[in-house]
């Protein structure tokens, strides 16, 4: 028996009957119009287009994801516009684990004693090390960066097919020796520094000037409103609006900067996608927003070194700047400089 027999005299059944098809195409309509979210596009014959299909009937790409290919590398001119990349890294952390204390009394003779040892002991060799940066001579002024050019390690295959990337942050630091040289080899450099006149400008092929700061965290807007002329950003977010998903070498010098930026590197598996690293390492006071006694900040130091030789970067080179002043978190201790220039390899990186 149908149902609407069973509806009794006077219902308005028998109408619905007739109407049900008109009725259930109205509602179909209906519930498409109001579909939330919806933007599709329709045109007789066509069928319905995402937002994505309409931009390539335009005859323009759709967003998606683009490998760092040599074909999406930056181009000269046009080093700043590559395509976003999306999706690419595993989801952050939110802190680092911090290592056991040296000891049980959590004294700072023994922190320092630990942390000093473990800057000053090579972890891997390196038989072919460039402290002159590839070419040149490197002049008694000059700090060295050393990179290691063993074929193990891949930069120097990486050099030889003028396919490699070089990233250095730095401070208004005139010596430019390092990102002059690489650019000569052949690598692609590109040098961060937010007291640089201009926004974006080519020195040479293939070496670029930004005027950025690197930072760990996220800007905020209102910052940005008020300096309409440095722009500050992660260093993972850089990589992504350049377009680049790996970094053969990033030189870092940012004067106690350097261990919350290390930090987020750590955090949000940036660090990965580097395959060498140098940093300046500055000990002369705790650094900027690194809290807590002089036992805890030295701990945390140490700590953060070691999540790099979790992520597979052993070091080959320690530097010890003795024409710094030889503080160590404000007192003349431990027989140690404020400041040394440390090298790591990731040996995993490919």
């Amino acid at each position: 028996m149908s149902w609407w027999r069973l509806m009794p005299p006077g219902s308005a059944a028998p109408r619905c009957r007739w109407l049900l098809p008109f009725c259930l195409s109205s509602a179909l309509l209906l519930l498409v119009a109001v579909l939330p979210g919806f933007r599709g596009s329709w045109s007789p014959g066509s069928g319905l287009r995402s937002p994505g299909q309409e931009e390539q009937a335009a005859g323009q790409p759709s967003r998606s994801l683009k490998r760092d290919s040599p074909t999406a590398r930056s181009l000269p001119g046009d080093c700043c516009r590559s395509p976003l990349l999306q999706g690419r890294r595993k989801s952050p952390r939110w802190h680092i684990e911090l290592q056991p204390w040296a000891s049980s009394q959590h004294s700072l003779e023994e922190e320092a004693a630990r942390f000093l040892a473990y800057i000053s002991s090579s972890q891997i060799s390196c038989y072919k090390v460039d402290e002159k940066s590839v070419s040149g001579s490197l002049e008694t002024t000059q700090e060295p960066w050393p990179v290691c050019l063993d074929n193990t390690f891949h930069l120097a295959q990486q050099i030889h097919r003028k396919k490699c990337r070089i990233y250095s942050v730095g401070l208004g630091s005139e010596d430019k020796h390092f990102e002059v040289e690489m650019a000569k080899a052949g690598c692609e450099v590109h040098y961060f520094d937010p007291s640089l006149k201009e926004a974006h400008v080519q020195k040479s092929e293939g070496y670029w000037h930004h005027r950025m700061a690197i930072d760990w965290r996220d800007p905020n807007p209102a910052a940005i409103a008020q300096k309409q002329r440095q722009t500050t950003k992660k260093l993972g977010t850089i990589m992504n609006e350049f377009g680049h998903r790996k970094i053969d070498v990033l030189k870092v010098d940012l004067e106690s900067a350097e261990w919350k930026i290390l930090e987020n590197l750590i955090l949000e598996n940036v660090i990965e996608e580097i395959g060498q690293l140098i940093f300046a390492i500055h000990l002369h006071w705790p650094g900027f927003e690194v809290s807590g006694n002089d036992s805890d900040v030295v701990r945390y130091w140490y700590s953060l070194l070691k999540e790099l030789e979790l992520r597979s970067f052993k070091l080959f080179r320690s530097y010890k700047n003795i024409n710094k002043p030889q503080i160590f978190l404000r007192k003349q201790a431990f027989n140690a400089s404020s400041s040394y220039i440390l090298s790591w390899i990731n040996t995993q990186w490919r």
